[in-house]
């Protein structure tokens, strides 16, 4: 059977996106499947990222999905791919939409999705005046009142990150607080006030943050909070194709395990943006989607012309 594809793109996010514009500048046979459910795209804004600072993310997809256009040797298309097969030398991957296409290579670019705690009000907040990245939101939120929703390890290191923002920081531990005398310590020279009542909900204000309710009816007037979360991979496609993945780490739970050039432990399979990091960032996605896509271009000139490229190393 006539592999399609040199390389199909999951994702089209700032990391699936960047790759597939290397891949179309280098003339590479190229197919981005998107399913168009970017985790920040409830975000106000980008924070941080060189020439795009505070625009929306769905602006730079939409600007990324345009570019893509003028190389011909690049489709897009809105499907998921719900399961793959690696076939030895290529992959076999079948669509939601009930076809599948083969591809010399695999790049991957999934992403996450965040699992912040269940509370009512958070989930229309978030990316708002609710969020977990103080790089990403900090300087929207500098000098207000804030907090930080947390408790046991993720507390302190939370916290003490966002302090840099603002001076009224309030850590908010829903139950007994579950810190060391040495956290306890750190906090207090820091300024921070701990707070251990139990939290029910958000209150809002025109679509903002005003307060953080407690079960006992009381309200702690905040601007902002941010919330410890965890981040869970979005697909399952690394794990089905036998791409190994990092155990638990502090931010993301299962990244999938990739050297420096992209590649997962699977000939042929790479992956890059925040599927397989510890450090989300839009600009990090750009960067690593760039370098993977680099790398699948050399393997391929490495298997039609002999290119030396060093081997992947554990």
């Amino acid at each position: 059977m006539t592999v399609e594809y040199d390389c199909i793109v999951v994702g089209g996010g700032a990391a699936g996106l960047s790759a597939a514009l290397v891949l179309g500048r280098a003339r590479r046979r190229t197919l981005l499947v998107d399913a168009g459910q970017q985790s920040n795209l409830p975000a106000h804004g980008i924070g941080g990222l060189l020439g795009f600072d505070g625009r929306s993310p769905a602006e730079l997809y939409a600007i990324g999905r345009q570019e893509l256009t003028q190389y011909p040797s690049v489709e897009s298309v809105v499907d998921e791919v719900v399961d793959g097969t690696d076939r030895g030398g290529s992959f076999r991957l079948e669509l939601a939409g009930g076809s599948h296409r083969t591809t010399r290579r695999v790049l991957l670019a999934t992403g996450v999705e965040y699992r912040p705690p269940y509370l009512p009000g958070l989930r229309e907040l978030w990316g708002r005046s609710v969020f977990h990245c103080p790089f990403c939101h900090g300087w929207e939120a500098r000098d207000q009142p804030l907090g930080v929703l947390a408790n046991g390890e993720k507390a302190l290191h939370a916290t003490l990150l966002i302090r840099n923002w603002t001076e009224d920081l309030v850590l908010l531990t829903d139950g007994p607080a579950d810190l060391d005398a040495e956290a306890s310590a750190l906090l207090d020279k820091a300024g921070v006030r701990v707070d251990t009542r139990r939290v029910r909900r958000l209150a809002t204000d025109s679509g903002r943050l005003s307060a953080v309710v407690f079960t006992d009816g009381s309200r702690l007037e905040r601007s902002a909070l941010m919330v410890a979360t965890t981040l869970h991979q979005r697909s399952n496609l690394a794990d089905q194709l036998g791409a190994v993945s990092h155990e638990h780490g502090p931010v993301m739970t299962d990244p999938v395990d990739v050297d420096g050039l992209g590649r997962t432990t699977v000939p042929g399979l790479f992956a890059a943006g925040d599927l397989c990091t510890q450090a989300p960032h839009v600009a990090t996605a750009i960067a690593t989607g760039s370098a993977a896509a680099t790398a699948v271009v050399q393997s391929l000139l490495t298997e039609d012309t002999g290119l030396p490229f060093p081997p992947r190393t554990a």
